[in-house]
């Protein structure tokens, strides 16, 4: 199943149910974000800010994503820092998943000290919380290769601290990740879903606005590491319009069912920051390994 949406204009879908409702949050707009609402998946309707006005954030509103917690609703999100131009991660919290959404800080959830995108969360049965981000190829720089690499740390309880150093997940080294451009690499876009004891990373490879831009995914034993890589995109381009697929996120509909978000080029003749949101159902077929059926 293959849900082709009518958003576009957006990037880095995120789907979130409460209560009857589902709520889509995206790159979707210059200094915040929109939000989009839905009660079948299949139809939505485009809503106004949930999140505007950032204390630190100065532009590049990118990858938010929202999680329930204690009757709270936390916003992670990427924007780039005021003081120093640099990517960052920041976390807003809102009484509804429409907002609107404040800075639980001043400035970014925590500096590093290098650029930061594309965070997500993730908690494990056992209460403890691990954020996965994307130390960003802008500042990267290994062997002269401007590259994107995933790390992972523990996070408190109330999702405002790191309590562990981030420790990395994954770099761009498979063949089918490293052969378009020689100067940049990704591994970019976390998402984390665990069954049967494993974990299973999905990550996005290449550039945003290319054609190639891919779906891979590694298994663990633990939430962090160490991973191994399946060697291959388990989503990809295809013919027609399926340009780009990318920067997925996971949800389960009302009767548990797990599916994924994900966005493509809106015009697979002119890719670029103009994408529509997708949804496909994720799966694991007998042996285990993870798959994305469309």
């Amino acid at each position: 199943m293959l849900i082709r949406t009518q958003i576009t204009g957006i990037g880095d879908p995120f789907i979130l149910k409460a209560g009857d409702t589902y709520y889509a949050y995206a790159t979707s707009a210059p200094d915040g974000f929109r939000y989009f609402i839905s009660r079948d998946l299949a139809e939505w309707k485009a809503c106004g800010y949930c999140y505007c006005n950032s204390p630190w954030g100065e532009n590049c509103f990118w990858a938010p994503e929202v999680y329930a917690r204690n009757g709270k609703y936390y916003m992670l999100f990427t924007a780039r820092w005021k003081k120093n131009h640099s990517l960052r991660i920041g976390l807003a919290v809102a009484d509804s998943p429409a907002g609107p959404f404040r800075d639980v800080r001043e400035g970014p959830l925590f500096d590093l000290g290098y650029a930061c995108i594309d965070a997500t969360l993730f908690t494990d049965d056992d209460g403890r919380n691990y954020l996965y981000f994307a130390r960003d190829c802008s500042e990267n720089i290994i062997n002269g290769v401007h590259t994107s690499e995933i790390y992972c740390a523990e996070l408190s309880a109330d999702l405002q601290e790191l309590v562990s150093t981030p420790k990395r997940m994954t770099t761009p080294d498979d063949a089918w990740e490293t052969s378009l451009d020689p100067e940049w690499r990704w591994n970019e876009g976390p998402a984390v879903i665990k069954h049967d004891g494993k974990y299973y990373l999905n990550y996005s490879v290449n550039c945003f606005s290319s054609p190639d831009y891919s779906v891979g995914c590694a298994v663990s034993d633990s939430p962090m590491g160490s991973y191994k890589k399946y060697g291959y995109p388990v989503l990809k381009r295809a013919e027609g319009d399926f340009s780009g697929p990318g920067h997925n996120s996971f949800f389960r509909d009302g009767n548990g069912k797990l599916y994924t978000a994900f966005h493509i080029h809106t015009d697979k003749d002119r890719p670029s920051g103009n994408r529509r949101m997708c949804i496909g159902e994720a799966v694991f077929n007998e042996n285990g390994v993870f798959e994305i059926v469309l």
